[in-house]
């Protein structure tokens, strides 16, 4: 396959050769609507940040709330105004509006628009040696959905009615009656034009990738030649491209019973002790097609940060990453079985308990690969010359909480188990752990470590340790507690609990937790202030600053149009080849031709 097209590749090429020569481009081609992977790229890392800090913010506001439930805070009043703010306390209303919004920007604008967006436009092209994407028109297309998607999410936060309020998941029917609260009227609507509009993003980006891997791979570039972090991404790609159209499925059905009367998803309803018209819906429907969509969204979310940390955990090592094609095999597996499992989600909805045994049985299975993945970064680490770079650390930070929460999975993946603590807090615990802080910190661990590729300069170490150690401290002072909030039965998505004398006792906890939450907020500080003054200040970049085999060491340290000035790289081994028995350095680019009787490590 990689020789059958590397004819076409090399006309491309050649098409190109000089094009980096002549391409003077304005302003706006440039800097806003431009078709270049490295500008698209950082368009989606800056949208993603700034994303991140309006939700990180809205998290801290309703901790302060549960933490100090009756307590005034004045910047409350200033922030949210009088309506959703008097005297400095926040509106029940708004705290179910922040919880939903605060949950849909963080799964679906940080970490799948900001660490796909991000990372399989830079990485793509340049690993596998193309000139750029398959379709740089589809690419940018992809970023302005994505942007127009997030403008609208956030506008939602200004109208009369406040934001959507059915969590993040907008289950029927408080999703559906426009009439049930504040937070089913426009700010609702508002939400699904916005994820209507993500998952078109989501599906030109992930048709792209997919056909950028497979078609225009350099000569050589054999599928086992490739680095975990292009696997990743394409698994990522074909998960998007399977399960998002089913969320639009879901979203236009409820649409339909919102505006047109249908009763897709309502049946029985009372409102005020009047039965609404709605018969012969069920909710349970929705729950079916959200989560079709929902389960593999958890990997979409966790792939590019497990190839992204594969990537840096082997070149930090200075080892070959132990079991390569294991690895794309645990992911393959993943990727599969993530379509069979969604049922876990919905144990306590009267599921025949057989179908549930059955979900139960895939779900568990699923911690088979994910274990493959997990002792293949401990193996690779073992006995391993490790350079503590801050990506490095945010990688081995990842390695913890995918453990740490893939161990609390098993628990809610029994439906038996599962009953005691559903819609806890040993619910959202588990899911931030394992889905959140391993996304996030793998997400850090590719800003940090391609940052000298995205902006030709270097990030601050000493800053990044800051950043590393206050950021994971945080992270487990904040979502370890929760698990003894949700095992002693605090249910989720509570504005108080004083209601219930039984928690009176918890109190305590959740003023830890949001401590450790306001502390870990101030932390990503540093790593702002890191990142954009070494934008513009930092020091200027070596050629390959961490010694890596990859091909996008060997482009020129300018951000040129068509990534390589002549011909492109001819790929002559696998990626990983480091520390080798005989090589005079400890790393050989992949662009190195094997000598006689050397064996290539990705496979014959």
């Amino acid at each position: 396959m990689a020789n059958a097209h590397s004819e076409n590749i090399t006309e491309h090429a050649g098409h190109h050769d000089h094009a980096h020569e002549e391409h003077h481009e304005s302003l706006v081609s440039k800097y806003v609507f431009s078709m270049d992977h490295k500008m698209i790229s950082r368009q989606f890392l800056i949208t993603a940040i700034i994303m991140a800090v309006v939700a990180m913010t809205m998290s801290i506001i309703f901790r302060m709330q549960l933490a100090w439930p009756g307590e005034k805070f004045g910047f409350i009043n200033a922030m949210l105004g009088d309506k959703w703010g008097k005297d400095g306390i926040l509106d029940p209303n708004m705290y179910l509006g922040l919880v939903t919004i605060h949950g849909t920007i963080m799964v679906f604008f940080v970490l799948t628009g900001g660490l796909s967006g991000t990372f399989a436009n830079l990485l793509i092209p340049y690993q596998v040696g193309a000139r750029d994407m398959a379709s740089g028109f589809l690419n940018m297309l992809s970023y302005w959905f994505f942007f127009l998607s997030s403008v609208i999410m956030l506008s939602s936060l200004f109208i009369d009615d406040g934001p959507a309020s059915g969590g993040w998941t907008i289950y029927p029917p408080l999703s559906a009656l426009p009439e049930a609260m504040s937070g089913s009227k426009l700010g609702m609507t508002l939400w699904l034009i916005s994820m209507t509009l993500f998952v078109v993003s989501s599906l030109l980006g992930g048709i792209n990738y997919i056909v950028t891997i497979l078609n225009l791979r350099t000569k050589g570039m054999k599928m086992t030649r490739m680095p975990l972090t292009m696997w990743a991404m394409l698994i990522t790609a074909i998960l998007g491209v399977l399960s998002f159209p089913v969320l639009v499925s879901c979203v236009v059905l409820l649409i339909c019973d919102r505006s047109l009367g249908t009763s897709f998803y309502l049946s029985d309803i009372y409102i005020g002790g009047r039965p609404l018209d709605n018969v012969g819906g069920s909710p349970v429907l929705f729950e079916h097609l959200f989560w079709f969509l929902g389960h593999p969204e958890v990997y979409i979310v966790l792939l590019p940060a497990l190839g992204i940390s594969s990537e840096v955990i082997s070149t930090n090592s200075r080892k070959p990453i132990f079991g390569y094609r294991a690895m794309i095999g645990s992911m393959l597996a993943i990727g599969f079985l993530s379509f069979i499992v969604w049922g876990h989600h919905m144990f306590l909805t009267g599921m025949n308990p057989f179908l549930g045994s059955v979900f139960v049985f895939t779900t568990l299975l699923i911690a088979i690969p994910s274990a493959v993945k997990a002792f293949n970064y401990i193996t690779t680490l073992w006995k391993g010359n490790i350079q503590y770079t801050p990506a490095m650390l945010f990688s081995i930070g990842l390695v913890s909480s995918f453990v740490t929460g893939g161990v609390t999975g098993i628990i809610l993946a029994d439906s038996t188990l599962d009953i005691n603590v559903h819609d806890t807090y040993f619910v959202v615990a588990h899911f931030h752990i394992v889905m959140g802080l391993s996304a996030i910190f793998g997400m850090f661990a590719g800003i940090y470590h391609w940052f000298p590729k995205m902006f030709l300069r270097m990030m601050s170490k000493k800053l990044g340790y800051l950043h590393f150690w206050l950021t994971f401290v945080c992270a487990y002072g904040v979502f370890f507690p929760m698990h003894f909030l949700g095992l002693a039965g605090v249910p989720r998505r509570y504005y108080t609990t004083s209601n219930f004398p039984m928690f009176d006792n918890l109190v305590d906890i959740n003023e830890i937790v949001t401590v450790f939450a306001i502390v870990g907020a101030l932390a990503q500080i540093v790593f702002l202030f890191n990142f954009f003054y070494s934008v513009f200040r930092g020091e200027k970049a070596p050629q390959n600053p961490w010694n890596s085999n990859t091909l996008e060491w060997t482009t020129p340290m300018a951000n040129i149009h068509g990534n390589w000035p002549g011909p492109l790289p001819v790929v002559h081994r696998w990626a990983y080849d480091y520390s080798k028995p005989g090589a005079e350095r400890d790393f050989i680019p992949q662009t190195v031709p094997l000598a006689d009787g050397e064996q290539d490590g990705g496979g014959h």
